[in-house]
């Protein structure tokens, strides 16, 4: 545990007074898509990285899970940072860090310096990012306000995935896949040129920084995924397998023990007290796992399968892309009209319908109409429940925890992302051996046939999360048996 004390700023606000909402919203949209870009901005250019800097097929999946981990296993240390030292200059602090390390990545030479850059992009991330979901919630009153304020930051959120793809398709085909990475560096210098002017300051508390909590936290979810990638490779009863489980329930076990004791936990257990929040944190855990696995195995059924090229595989994304964007703009008229759990229940059944419709691809199935049909209603989906889950995450959040809460959604996210991909990488690979034991006629239509099988596979297993989501979901948000019986009551009545 490392002790910071600091005495308190007399400003809470930019130096010029009360901020213009517009532009912190604005502000801080920017950087969330710079974030969210680019956990999938290089997905549609993995082909292209493995040959081009030598990457075995178990070592590819490090270039997504070296910056979703440190992302996600830092954000809560990030959150409570900004608590400390004030979330504007944490906020500039991240983003430099963040540019630099893209910068970095672009000119790699080897997986190792790769990989480095993406775990340093990750710490960037993380300090960033909690700051900016905190600004929101202290810029923005509960309410309306900030319900339309969210909806934006939800509809950049899921959106941003897959305009991900999108970019890194059309930027790996006409020039090359280090400008997926390069596209951030103006962007930050953009935005650390603009926050001092538009952002307001926090005030600054003395605290201390749980970087206990941090360790344990990161160390221990690394090993898990670990774990689930090496027993894709060498099998469940692996030593190094078992051995990677061990030491990762070990430390989440120790995360755990670690922030009841803290006299200030980066995750103030309190978080968890309302069944509610609880609900809606491991819901975006399952909702991203199966989303994120979406994109990652449909771009490689859209390009080994179908023969797409990086950009056409990319621009099939598009449709659920549109999807997901229209449906978190009207969001917030739906809750208003129907309220927020009717909408997430039917949002989350929208995007698990579609999933388990993908879940059916073969080497036969058509682009159109069978994928961008399933694309639309997975897209549709997932746009409804976007902005219900993030409103769920943050109802009842004292002032004090918005930094821990909106950092902890944020881990939710990139955990989620890791996880998804880590679990489904075992799936996927036992579905490519099954495969492998009926072989078809021909080197390439065998080949096909593998990877159809594998994806098909793969997709079911993100149906699965979805599934859980829901029952997650249902169970979480139910109102108190107190606010229940007098309906009961009425109904017995009439």
């Amino acid at each position: 545990m490392t002790s910071i004390a600091r005495r308190r700023a007399p400003r809470a606000l930019a130096d010029a007074g009360a901020p213009n909402r517009s532009l912190v919203l604005a502000v801080i949209l920017a950087c969330q898509l710079m974030l969210v870009l680019d956990v999938t901005v290089i997905i549609t250019a993995l082909p292209d990285i493995r040959s081009g800097l030598g990457f075995s097929d178990t070592g590819l999946s490090w270039v997504q899970n070296a910056y979703a981990l440190t992302f996600g296993g830092l954000l809560l240390l990030g959150a409570r940072a900004g608590d400390i030292l004030g979330r504007r200059r944490v906020f500039v602090a991240g983003i430099a860090l963040f540019t630099l390390a893209s910068l970095a990545g672009g000119l790699a030479q080897s997986p190792t310096a790769l990989l480095v850059a993406r775990a340093v992009q990750g710490i960037g991330a993380a300090v960033a990012a909690p700051s900016t979901l905190a600004l929101l919630t202290t810029t923005f009153r509960e309410g309306p306000e900030r319900t339309r304020a969210i909806s934006w930051y939800a509809a950049v959120a899921s959106a941003g995935g897959s305009v991900g793809l999108v970019v890194g398709g059309l930027l790996t085909s006409a020039i090359s896949w280090r400008w997926g990475l390069f596209m951030n560096v103006p962007l930050g210098l953009l935005l650390i040129a603009l926050a001092p002017r538009v952002l307001p300051e926090t005030e600054r508390h003395a605290g201390r920084l749980d970087l206990a909590g941090a360790v344990t936290s990161t160390v221990g979810m690394t090993s898990l995924v670990y774990g689930f990638v090496r027993a894709a490779e060498q099998g469940w009863g692996d030593p190094g397998t078992v051995l990677a489980f061990a030491v990762g329930i070990g430390l989440l076990a120790a995360f755990v023990r670690t922030e009841a004791r803290a006299p200030q936990p980066i995750t103030p257990l309190r978080l968890f007290a309302s069944r509610e929040r609880s609900g809606a944190y491991l819901a975006r855990v399952l909702v991203v796992g199966g989303n994120f696995s979406t994109f990652f195995f449909l771009t490689q059924f859209l390009q080994g399968v179908l023969g797409f090229s990086a950009l056409e595989a990319g621009l099939a994304f598009l449709p659920m892309t549109v999807a997901m964007f229209a449906m978190g703009r009207a969001t917030p008229r739906m809750t208003a009209r129907w309220g927020d759990r009717p909408v997430l229940l039917a949002g989350l059944a929208g995007a698990l319908a579609g999933i388990a419709w993908l879940s059916r691809v073969s080497p036969e199935t058509a682009y159109f109409p069978q994928i961008v049909v399933a694309m639309l209603l997975f897209g549709t989906g997932t746009g409804m429940a976007f902005g219900p889950l993030t409103v769920a995450g943050l109802k009842g959040v004292a002032a004090r925890d918005a930094g821990a809460a909106s950092g902890l959604l944020n881990a939710a996210q990139q955990m989620g992302a890791s996880l998804g991909v880590g679990i489904l990488v075992t799936v996927f690979a036992a579905a490519g051996r099954r495969a492998a034991e009926h072989p078809v006629a021909g080197a390439v239509a065998e080949a096909r046939h593998e990877l159809a099988e594998s994806v098909a596979t793969a997709l079911a297993g993100s149906a699965v999360f979805l599934t859980l989501a829901l029952a997650v979901v249902a169970f979480a948000s139910r109102p108190p048996v107190a606010e229940r019986a007098p309906i009961a009551d009425a109904e017995v009545a009439g």
